[in-house]
């Protein structure tokens, strides 16, 4: 058997890389911190085909849900666990400009296809601007998904809890020695804290704090996710999180600032007319290397150490392709595409 590849971080983007390589028979090892609160674990898990307050659509949202749907949903198989949930997106408009902003973007026949209808009225939230029904929205429970699938990798013997220090490895070869085992490449998947690390202290990460709260509210047994400004989801196991805020500059990564907490409480109080009760928060540091879609490839100094990140708040749709491309490039010489390759896009 060859040797196998070394994983650093089981977030999403690397749990994502050592599926496809399973998917591929290839062995794997995975070595993660096991923290508590990290991007993947904190995330909302949210995939939304028309997005942010220009409402653009998702990019390639209609390649990258397809293969994230029918990935999830295989994972779903093989675990004999429920983490993704298709879901209808309810979107309303805050105020008269921005319901004009959506007619003219509905010339765009891109969007259109993913816009099912009007909004419906509703007295449960502010809807006096109306607002519209996405199709092909959904959720993955991330916390959900990670704990199967490190389960799964540990019951292989591929999965280790523990930290690498660059200094512990030998990657002069043609691949990487680390405490004495042989390996083909190491990919690192730690999200902005591979800035850390003596390989990718470089690459200039834009990242931001987010804070999600969990609340409770009635919303008539509603299942669709909602937004305005701010978004509602409430989840299969009848909790309702809501989010989240952006904190582009931060000490403590999981220290939220309390003016963003109140400008979060502001927006849920402004939106739900039922008012709501906040149970509790979770919050870390979404990976972003500024508008990047993510970023793959190999350290240009040390071919055999890879790279996979900055995938941020829309890891849930990119992993399962970007994990496949850079796997395809790893095992079959697949070049990388030139808007996601690290190499490309160097400061």
């Amino acid at each position: 058997m060859s040797d196998p590849f070394l994983i650093v971080g089981q977030g999403l983007a690397g749990t994502a890389v050592a599926w496809r390589l399973h998917e591929r028979g290839v062995p794997f090892l995975i070595v993660d911190r096991d923290e508590p609160l990290t991007s993947s674990k904190v995330a909302a898990g949210l995939m939304t085909p028309i997005t942010g307050m220009r409402l653009n659509l998702n990019w390639r949202y209609d390649t990258l849900y397809p293969e994230a749907l029918a990935f999830y949903r295989t994972r779903q198989q093989q675990l004999g666990a429920r983490f993704f949930f298709p879901r209808q997106l309810i979107r309303y408009f805050r105020d008269e400009a921005a319901r004009k902003l959506f007619e003219r973007r509905m010339e765009d026949d891109g969007l259109r296809a993913f816009v099912i209808g009007a909004a419906p009225q509703t007295s449960v939230c502010a809807s006096e601007f109306g607002g519209f029904v996405q199709r092909h929205a959904a959720y993955l429970d991330t916390a959900c998904y990670l704990e199967a699938s490190r389960a799964f990798f540990k019951q292989m013997g591929a999965w280790g809890k523990g930290e690498i220090d660059s200094e512990d490895v030998d990657c002069s070869g043609s691949g990487v020695i680390w405490h004495g085992r042989s390996f083909r490449a190491l990919i690192h998947c730690t999200g902005w804290q591979a800035v850390q690390s003596g390989w990718f202290d470089w690459v200039p990460f834009t990242s931001a704090r987010g804070t999600i709260f969990e609340i409770e509210a009635d919303l008539a047994e509603s299942r669709s996710i909602l937004n305005r400004g701010v978004w509602v989801l409430p989840r299969a196991d009848g909790t309702l999180r809501a989010g989240a805020t952006y904190e582009p500059h931060f000490d403590h990564p999981n220290e939220p600032d309390e003016a963003a907490l109140d400008g979060l409480r502001g927006r849920l109080g402004s939106f739900l007319n039922t008012g709501f009760q906040e149970i509790s928060h979770q919050t870390a540091v979404r990976p972003l290397v500024g508008r990047l879609n993510g970023l793959m490839g190999r350290n240009p100094g040390h071919e055999s150490i890879l790279f996979l990140n900055a995938l941020g708040s829309k890891g849930t749709l990119r992993a399962p392709w970007a994990a496949r491309h850079l796997v395809e490039h790893l095992l079959d010489g697949s070049p990388l595409e030139a808007d996601v390759d690290l190499q490309q896009n160097l400061p």
